[in-house]
């Protein structure tokens, strides 16, 4: 068995991301959210395009309003108004102030805003009861947050809401992105149906195809869906070698293991497959095999990966979260946080474990006042029982050589959803103890 750090090197040493040359494809602007950009973006626009006003008020000179106070407030001619989405048509003569709202252009010869809040219109004057605490206050500078020609976003991030949201603003009304990793999904074994069949004496369900295409959907991946396939050397090999021709990455679930009906490795040895990992010392998930084939494309540096999972749906599912979403995030054309995210957190209730191996045991991850907590799941730690892994945000993870870490004590928890906030829980409180 190779160590889970070993195995890790090993998988993603076998990851080669996305050519940026051949890997990619323009999508509209209402459609890149959850892509990944595969060029820097730089805009023709300064942000702000302009000088603008930070608050509704007046703009006015700071030297005119410099001394002003509520025992000597200073009154100003008011000579005009700018809405919003409208040009200055007047310009700002000593003595003098223009009505203004957040957003608006700054006028000429004004160079600082007092906000609504610290003054008094009468008519057309304004008086001034505060004076602004230096020249320039609540203006917003043409270029302050970005200059025209310099990268706005770069290659190799995830589009989410904020980067849409500067997409727009500079007016990329399409973007180059990578494509989406094609993943093949199988199962193997002749005791498998699908949910929508009769079950009969002596027969599961398979529910690892169902899972697995919802992870990998969540990772960005197009999923191939080949169903169950038969515990039949050429059948599986037939199936295994159309994969490998449509997908960047294969899994298959089951017949990884030593039974008389677990074909898997002999099936890719004989389609021409590297092995790379055969078992990994960890629980569940043992029986892990990876391997990788020459891509169908005939690109030299980049290899179609074969994951061969254990079949229990737990050990699938761990297996999918703590190697393959790496590996599938790189290939991608991520440039950071495809790595696995792991948290220290502070145990509600005793953990133990073999010892033999590093043990992942799921539960609940809370994030409260004291930091990050994680509470074990009650019910059965079977590899094959799912029922208790529904709900768990988090595999808190005994050492190997470790069998037992007691309530109060610290431990590594690698984070599968979002924490349980608790009540209490400011945002000033740190992140992790």
């Amino acid at each position: 068995m190779i160590p889970v750090r070993e195995a890790e090197a090993i998988i993603l040493g076998c990851v080669q991301p996305f050519n940026v040359m051949e890997d990619t494809e323009t999508v509209p602007l209402d459609r890149v959210s959850g892509r990944i950009l595969s060029q820097p973006i730089a805009s023709r626009l300064d942000f702000p395009h302009w000088d603008n006003s930070a608050m509704d008020g007046y703009a006015v000179r700071f030297l005119d309003v410099t001394e002003a106070s509520e025992t000597q407030p200073i009154t100003l001619e008011v000579v005009g108004e700018i809405p919003a989405g409208c040009a200055p048509q007047q310009m700002v003569h000593p003595g003098q102030a223009i009505r203004i709202f957040t957003g608006s252009m700054l006028p000429k010869g004004a160079d600082t805003i007092v906000m609504q809040e610290d003054t008094t219109r009468e008519g057309d004057r304004v008086v001034i009861h505060r004076a602004p605490n230096q020249v320039g206050q609540f203006v917003r500078f043409k270029g302050e947050f970005y200059q025209s020609g310099n990268t706005l976003l770069p290659a190799g991030i995830l589009l989410a809401a904020a980067e849409v949201a500067i997409l727009a603003a500079a007016q990329c009304t399409s973007v180059r992105v990578f494509r989406r990793p094609r993943v093949a999904l199988l199962s193997t074994g002749r005791e498998l149906v699908s949910p929508d069949q009769p079950l009969l004496p002596g027969q599961i369900v398979d529910s690892n195809q169902a899972a697995i295409a919802s992870f990998l959907e969540d990772q960005g991946a197009v999923v191939l869906p080949f169903g169950i396939i038969a515990d039949d050397p050429r059948v599986t090999a037939a199936a295994i070698a159309q994969a490998i021709e449509e997908a960047d990455i294969v899994i298959s679930t089951g017949g990884v293991s030593v039974g008389d009906y677990d074909y898997v490795e002999e099936v890719l040895e004989h389609l021409g497959g590297t092995i790379h990992l055969r078992s990994v010392a960890i629980k569940p998930g043992k029986p892990l095999t990876v391997a990788t084939f020459p891509h169908a494309n005939g690109d030299a540096d980049r290899s179609v990966i074969y994951f061969g999972l254990p079949g229990n749906p737990v050990s699938a599912l761990v297996s999918c979260w703590r190697f393959v979403r790496p590996a599938l995030l790189k290939l991608s054309g991520l440039t950071r946080g495809w790595e696995p995210l792991f948290v220290q957190a502070t145990l509600r209730e005793a953990l133990k474990a073999g010892g033999g191996r590093e043990t992942y045991s799921w539960g609940s991850l809370y994030y409260g006042p004291k930091g990050f907590e994680f509470d074990r799941d009650r019910g059965s730690s079977s590899s094959g029982n799912a029922i208790g892994l529904a709900l768990s945000n988090g595999l808190a993870v005994i050492p190997v050589g470790v069998t037992a870490i007691a309530a109060g004590e610290p431990v590594a928890v690698l984070q599968i959803g979002w924490p349980i906030v608790t009540a209490g829980t400011s945002p000033s409180t740190p992140a992790t103890d």
